[in-house]
């Protein structure tokens, strides 16, 4: 935590989460959080997804189907690369590859495909993970379906490394109506991407953080925060608290004055 918050260690009552509100939220670790300290938890996304009709997507000159493996990292991801080859009537070949980011976006592909009579290759979570299973299958023409905003670990590595790679942009990520929050303050806003830092001030062009709180999940969220002027009171993961909400309460700890 940086010197220049040690003066802004105001008592904490709300907190704006820049993230959808959980499906189960009784089990959620925000609503442990807020009952246990009696703080008022709200949610907000701040960014929201626009896809990209097959009309435009066509503008790109990407065949699919010249391509023998796909790379997804999301959910998103999956269900608009398959809404393109449903409005642009391409049917998957069987023998096509899919390499997933986890497990969980390797199931979620069942929603298109019939998963256990397909090639599909998973990793355990990160990009880092998928690279080295793609790694073992350097032959392959590798799809990249993907936002307009996305981070450059998989494109760069596949470029450096001269792999046959094309990325298809297939929906935007673009900053979310937010004039409702206008004057509405919070002592904490917490923020997962450099896309919610963003969208803040797309909304807010003339937003003056004063006693808000910033709290930021990863480096590049951190990095983004910092350009725009932003002073972070709460950075995670830290190494006594690997989530968002384990840096939340050791903030609030200090600030309220609890043990």
């Amino acid at each position: 935590m940086s010197i220049t918050t040690k003066d802004r260690f105001y008592p904490v009552k709300s907190i704006l989460v820049s993230q959808p509100k959980p499906n189960d939220i009784i089990n959620s670790p925000y609503h442990k959080l807020a009952d246990k300290y009696g703080i008022k938890i709200d949610f907000r996304q701040f960014i929201k997804v626009d896809p990209i009709n097959a009309k435009d997507f066509r503008k790109q000159k990407i065949d699919i189907l010249k391509h023998t493996a796909i790379i997804f990292t999301s959910r998103n991801a999956v269900d608009h690369f398959f809404q393109i080859c449903k409005d642009s009537k391409i049917e998957m070949p069987p023998e096509m590859k899919y390499f997933c980011i986890s497990e969980q976006t390797a199931n979620y592909l069942q929603k298109y495909i019939v998963v256990r009579k397909r090639k599909v290759f998973v990793g355990e979570r990160t990009a880092q993970d998928i690279l080295e299973v793609i790694k073992k299958h350097k032959n392959e023409k590798y799809l990249f379906p993907c936002s307009n905003i996305r981070k450059d670990d998989i494109p760069s590595f596949m470029i450096d490394n001269g792999y046959n790679f094309t990325e298809a942009i297939i929906y935007e990520t673009v900053a979310a109506d937010l004039s409702d929050l206008d004057n509405v303050s919070y002592d904490i806003v917490a923020f997962f991407s450099p896309s919610g830092i963003n969208s803040l001030f797309v909304n807010f062009p003339e937003f003056k953080q004063n006693k808000t709180r910033i709290a930021v999940f990863g480096p590049t969220t951190a990095q983004a925060a910092k350009e725009a002027g932003l002073i972070l009171d709460i950075e995670a993961p830290l190494p006594n608290a690997p989530s968002m909400t384990g840096a939340l309460e050791l903030y609030i700890k200090k600030c309220n004055g609890l043990k």
